[in-house]
């Protein structure tokens, strides 16, 4: 079965819990524009205080590590990097509003996890994890439509919905959360079968409480349309995304837009939103897709395997007649979608003789400039050429000052860095980097990987088991990381006073941790 079709059921559900099943408590308003000018927080329908955030957190770590280990879930740095640059902002935009807390902001995960799927899709979860899928970043014609996207889950979570939901009715929502993971792991080998545990406990709560989501709903624009001009995106995003899954909901329901099923389409809110925007004027206006975001998007498009045929038709693109007309964000995405193509057919001749053109189009322009040599750095390794991948990712141009940086295009950098090194068998040259970047992002698996594999090849077995283990935690799969740190254990014994006593020592008090959340994680099974 297709990759799409097999995940529609998990992506529902997990949208269902996350955003659309909520409590009919009233809400009460404070003008936008007063409570802009008072510097008051937008008031909120409630606090969930039922519900503590350690409970909250601990029922989206179960999910969350569920999704880590679908086969779907991707970590590509280059599109997580963007969508983190949108994500960022939004949050800290939060904070500084006081809609976030400083305990929520404590106490969640405040994790960004990417899935594969074609569908246009974003979903909330519990404890402050957010699904969004590529089919979503493809889809949007410009960084504020996903800045709106964001914004509306983002305030899913700092007005407690979830919460909310399971305060409401504590005998059934046991067993809809437990009914939702089951599926969701059922789903993976029968998708028939994970639709119906998922259900079975599920439709009487959804019956009994989505007469109360429109509320919600509402109060998730009100509060995300406030976060947008702050953080720096048009609010005209908010009103040009709902024009744009207006028209699709008027197109039949082909399960490519289950956004629309989770997050239903009012006029009453389409309207709210396009007052807001008018009332803003000039200041609300909605600006040109970007390069970057034209190129983001094709790489996303991409990375869904549309399969060899949709492949070759964008490498293709570059040399139709039409292509002299487009915009030059328009010509970079088509560039860029036929370059990464090329790369995943492994046509990589074809594909680095393509590339001088998307450079000189994108070298006056510093972020799609960013996007063009990762993908050159990408190229090179392919080939191969660890050597001319480093030289092309010392072209990249200075990172934006605060309050525009993004410490993921650091991130995208250090891992293509690390790959080259490893194919030069030059590890050492990055393992310092990749040490003080794994000690202030502890639940970056990747980059513990990335570690692993460093540590290995410079001679430090023991790092390299601790850091192993350390990418299990970053992905809340504690019987591995058990496995992990007691091999590391092991390793220092039998190595007697050659062993790392620093590292050992860390890799005892760790495994005590871990032991502790793992039978937590176990009594909740």
């Amino acid at each position: 079965m297709h990759h799409s079709q097999r995940k529609k059921p998990l992506a529902y559900i997990l949208s269902a819990l996350g955003a659309t099943i909520f409590l009919n408590l009233a809400p009460t308003y404070l003008p936008l524009a007063q409570a802009q000018s008072q510097g008051t927080p937008l008031p909120r329908m409630g606090d969930g205080a039922d519900i503590t955030t350690n409970d909250e957190r601990r029922i989206g770590d179960s999910i969350a590590r569920q999704l880590y280990r679908d086969p779907d879930y991707l970590d590509d740095p280059v599109v997580h990097s963007y969508v983190m640059g949108i994500w960022y902002p939004l949050k800290e935009t939060s904070e500084q509003r006081g809609e976030l807390s400083p305990e929520l902001n404590e106490r969640f995960a405040w994790e960004v996890l990417l899935g594969r799927d074609r569908s246009i899709n974003a979903f909330a979860l519990p404890g402050g994890f957010l699904g969004v899928h590529l089919g979503l970043v493809s889809a949007v014609a410009t960084r504020d439509e996903l800045a709106s996207v964001l914004a509306h889950e983002l305030s899913h979570v700092t007005q407690r919905h979830i919460s909310r939901l399971i305060a409401q009715d504590k005998r059934s929502t046991p067993l809809m959360i437990g009914s939702m993971i089951l599926g969701a792991l059922a789903a993976t080998k029968s998708p028939d079968a994970g639709m119906a545990m998922m259900m079975g406990g599920q439709a009487l709560a959804v019956q009994n409480q989505l007469n109360f989501s429109r509320d919600m709903e509402r109060e998730a624009d009100r509060v995300g349309y406030s976060l947008m001009a702050p953080a720096g995106f048009a609010p005209a995003g908010f009103a040009s995304m709902f024009e744009r899954l207006q028209q699709a909901n008027r197109i039949n329901d082909n399960g490519s837009w289950p956004y629309l099923r989770s997050h239903p389409l009012t006029t009453e809110r389409m309207a709210d939103m396009q007052a807001r925007t008018q009332m803003l004027g000039q200041a609300a206006a909605a600006k040109p897709p970007t390069m970057e975001h034209t190129m983001v998007s094709s790489r996303a498009r991409v990375l869904t395997r549309p399969g060899p045929d949709a492949l070759r038709q964008w490498a293709a693109l570059p040399a139709s007649s039409g292509f002299a007309q487009q915009s030059p964000a328009q010509q970079a995405g088509a560039l860029y979608a036929a370059i990464f193509g090329l790369l995943q057919l492994r046509d990589l001749s074809a594909a680095e003789a393509m590339l001088p053109t998307l450079q000189a189009l994108t070298q006056s322009d510093a972020a799609a400039q960013r996007q063009t040599l990762w993908l050159a750095a990408e190229l090179a390794l392919a080939r191969n050429q660890p050597q001319l991948a480093l030289q092309r990712l010392e072209q990249l141009p200075p990172a934006p000052a605060a309050p525009h940086h993004n410490p993921e295009d650091e991130r995208a950098t250090l891992l293509l860095r690390a790959q080259a090194t490893s194919m030069l068998r030059r590890s050492g040259d990055v393992a310092a980097t990749l040490q003080t970047w794994v000690s202030e992002h502890l639940h970056d698996a990747a980059a513990w990987q990335a570690l692993a594999r460093a540590s290995r090849e410079t001679g430090q077995p023991l790092r390299a088991l601790r850091a192993e283990a350390e990418a299990f935690v970053a992905q809340y799969d504690y019987a591995a990381a058990v496995d992990r740190f007691k091999a590391g254990q092991q390793l220092a014994q039998r190595s007697g006073a050659q062993a790392d006593h620093f590292e050992a020592s860390i890799i005892d008090t760790r495994l005590r941790e871990v032991q502790s959340l793992l039978r937590e994680q176990t009594s909740q099974r």
